[in-house]
């Protein structure tokens, strides 16, 4: 509009006209540190996989014996073809999400991938279309956001490499140049991969639970390139990520509950939430293993069942040790508002005064408000340290070996001891005369190789095998670690157990060669 200068404010600012301003190379560098963690990284990564409606992905870590080399994210969704992975390359570039797609901005494939690697390669196939990839650097964004094309002959090998997930139609992102495991020293590749893999579950675990409880196949491995298959490499670990509800509690820590309340919300109407008390002290993983307490208690905001924030009272309150107890489910609406706004990494909600003051209007439909919850979260809570309980003796916690379902039920059941370093079991070549030794000095289990079949019923076996053997072998032999001196009697017992289940690896072993094939 045309501007005609005078003393009254002007309401709305005049223009002469406009022009397009691409993004300079520089802002490369702004894309690429953007706060994210790893595993929110890797989460947003598979948030597209889900959006490619893929119901199996695989978080695939590299290794080259003692180095970490890269990490693959392997899915069976529809896949891309030559545009569509142009389009998924694109900075900036604008598409639309239907109303339950989980991606939002057009921007997580990068900024998620660059902020921790300083190469993305994506290769993709759909039904109808061949292999073909894309590759980002970071020397290529600052030459102009350049995009190189994958050799098609490579692309297809790298899908045929993957040919268990991807049959027909898929997409592999290849993280390289990973700074995380570039800092990793030589003899630590091991206990950083523990680590990072466990954060890792818990992390997916809890911010996708609603999808893994549905049925989403999600596994997290480690190969070795430099063992195995010449070309292929060897699997050396192998989990499923299982659903972490934080809601999944046995019973309510107070009767009545959870309770459904009903925030009238200005400008966005009413809003659900549904209120839950954990019962005290309660051991379950969703509630124990999913980070601090504290933290923990307060608002789980979902989006399109996505988990986008894990505790916190949005400044509702402080949280208080009174309320570790209290959780509170919303679901976001569909449509955009400006009340509630997600941040790009989708790990954070903000909320305008709007929204706290609708909750504090809340009720229930019996008529009660939303702080009579927070009342009885507390009541629980007080209860709840006034009971006594049976001390349980501290463990040193099972590692490397044990399926990851059993060592979070033990995590549940028994405190650990701090610092210990955990009993890992590993099948090894031991005299035909004995089951398993023990490795002391390194914290180790070793099973005989030699009855390995017999207790995966002749099929080949995985890291995490024959768990009903190696759990009860946990059970028995949990307490001679950790000891200074190491004394006959224990020693004695290591024999005569010995002893008595090479008698019953006899009877297995009989017992299948009678069975009909």
């Amino acid at each position: 509009m045309a501007y005609e200068p005078g003393a009254d404010w002007q309401y709305d600012v005049p223009t002469t006209g406009s022009t397009h301003l691409p993004p300079d190379a520089g802002y490369g560098r702004a894309l690429t540190n953007q706060g994210y963690g790893f595993e929110v990284a890797v989460a947003d990564l598979i948030d597209n996989s889900i959006d490619a409606e893929a119901d199996e992905i695989v978080v695939h870590f590299l290794r080259d014996a003692d180095r970490i080399l890269t990490l693959l994210i392997i899915d069976n969704g529809k896949g891309m073809d030559e545009e569509g992975l142009d389009a998924a390359m694109t900075v900036g570039r604008r598409r639309e999400y239907g109303e339950a797609a989980l991606g939002m901005y057009g921007t997580g494939l990068k900024a998620a991938s660059l902020s921790h690697a300083s190469s993305l390669t994506v290769v993709s196939r759909t039904r109808r279309s061949r292999a073909s990839g894309r590759r980002m650097t970071a020397e290529g964004i600052a030459d102009g956001f350049r995009c190189d094309t994958v050799d098609p002959r490579y692309a297809q090998d790298l899908v045929d490499r993957y040919d268990g997930i991807i049959e027909w139609q898929g997409t592999v992102v290849r993280w390289d140049g990973v700074r995380a495991f570039q800092t990793v020293g030589r003899g630590q590749s091991d206990q950083f991969l523990s680590k990072a893999i466990s954060r890792l579950e818990t992390h997916l675990g809890l911010y996708l639970h609603r999808y893994l409880q549905r049925g989403l196949k999600l596994d997290i491995a480690v190969w070795d390139v430099s063992s195995g298959q010449p070309g292929l490499g060897e699997e050396v670990d192998h989990i499923a990520v299982e659903a972490l509800d934080p809601f999944a509690y046995k019973v309510p820590g107070m009767a009545g509950y959870p309770r459904v309340y009903t925030a009238p919300v200005e400008g966005l109407g009413d809003v659900r939430m549904t209120a839950h008390i954990w019962p005290a002290k309660s051991k379950q993983a969703g509630f124990r293993q999913i980070g601090s307490l504290a933290e923990r208690q307060g608002f789980y905001f979902y989006r399109n069942d996505r988990l986008v924030q894990a505790g916190g009272w949005n400044g509702l309150r402080n949280p208080e040790g009174h309320l570790v107890l209290a959780r509170v489910a919303v679901d976001l609406p569909a449509r955009d508002n400006s009340v509630l706004s997600l941040d790009v990494k989708k790990e954070r909600v903000t909320v305008t005064p709007a929204f706290t003051l609708g909750v504090e209007k809340a009720v229930d439909p019996a008529g009660h408000t939303f702080q009579k919850c927070l009342t009885d979260a507390e009541s629980a809570y007080r209860d709840g340290s006034r009971r006594s309980d049976v001390v349980r003796r501290p463990v040193t916690p099972p590692g490397k070996g044990l399926d990851p379902k059993i060592k979070r039920v033990i995590k549940e059941e028994l405190p650990e001891k701090p610092g210990a370093e955990p009993i890992t079991f590993a099948w090894g070549t031991l005299p035909p005369d004995q089951f398993f030794s023990l490795d002391r000095e390194n914290n180790a289990v070793i099973l005989n190789k030699a009855f390995r079949d017999d207790f995966n019923d002749g099929r080949r076996g995985g890291s995490n095998d024959a768990p009903v053997t190696k759990t009860l072998l946990y059970l028995l032999l949990e307490d001679c670690f950790g000891l200074g001196r190491w004394e006959r009697g224990r020693q004695d017992r290591v024999d005569y157990w010995n002893t008595i289940l090479m008698a019953s690896v006899e009877l297995q072993r009989a017992r299948r060669a009678a069975s009909p094939a």
